[in-house]
């Protein structure tokens, strides 16, 4: 079979083309490295995954675990603070390299963007005063929910409450909690340790867990493709696993070890 010298160049640009896309796709490590810097995605508005402390500076499990990956690459840190609506865009659009900001993993975020093995428990429920009598997702028709828009447990509680439940979606935890501590709400659906650090300081509300959600470990996010970093970033987690480095973040700031993780 023969080919003109226009379809071999058009043949050999085409593959030029795929090998640069190929080489594009698998940049972020490499730049990382190069720039000797790394922008990591993190929560302000979810204690004690992510709060701002006293000096007025990120801190948290999420933000210890920015700060290990980083040392691990010997790299210098620019935290980014997101919320649960924005985070995913930050690294499709490149804003971050990575999201450590109490993510978990679904098929939908999956279709978008890459995970890395996760790094420490979570799971979500609905919490209420002990005086309301909630022991069935039916128990919530009629009800008022308090809810952060785009969080995984907007998206679960969507799936199990009965079409009269008030569900009521705010844009950050802060104001998620707020409503309900302020009694606009009646239920709260959100995270063990967001429910449990405003449990302790509010004890005048008698709240209680009343029903799972769900069961999701926190993962890393990683941009479609950048399947090095992905693998570096397993590398480190795999490695603080099996030295005890993520027990001990989960010990002080869950009060447990990490445990058994899926990869």
């Amino acid at each position: 079979m023969k080919f003109s010298k226009r379809q071999i160049t058009l043949s050999l640009a085409a593959a030029a083309l795929l090998a640069s896309a190929g080489a594009q796709a698998q940049s972020a490590l490499d730049d990382i490295m190069k720039a000797k810097k790394i922008t990591i995605a993190i929560p302000t508005d979810f204690p004690p995954y992510g709060m701002v402390g006293t000096d007025l500076k990120p801190q948290g499990l999420d933000i210890d675990m920015a700060n290990y990956i980083a040392g691990k690459l010997g790299v210098a840190i620019e935290l980014a603070p997101v919320t649960s609506a924005n985070r995913i865009p930050y690294l499709q659009t490149k804003k971050a390299d990575l999201v450590i900001s109490t993510l978990g993993k679904n098929p939908d975020r999956e279709k978008v963007i890459d995970f890395t093995a996760a790094y420490s428990p979570f799971f979500q429920a609905v919490f209420a005063a002990k005086t309301l009598s909630v022991k069935s997702f039916a128990d919530l028709a009629g009800k008022s929910v308090a809810v952060t828009r785009g969080a995984i447990e907007d998206q679960e509680l969507s799936k199990v409450a009965p079409a009269s439940a008030d569900i009521k979606r705010f844009e950050d935890n802060n104001a998620t909690v707020s409503a309900f501590i302020s009694g606009q709400v009646q239920t709260i659906a959100t995270g063990a340790s967001v429910a449990g650090a405003f449990m302790g300081k509010n004890p005048q509300l008698g709240t209680e867990f009343k029903l799972l959600l769900k069961d999701s470990p926190n993962y890393i996010g990683v941009a479609k493709g950048e399947d090095k970093l992905r693998l570096k970033v397993n590398e480190i987690i795999a490695a603080a696993k099996a030295n005890g480095d993520l027990d001990k973040m989960a010990i002080k700031w869950l009060g447990r070890p990490a445990g058994n993780l899926p990869q």
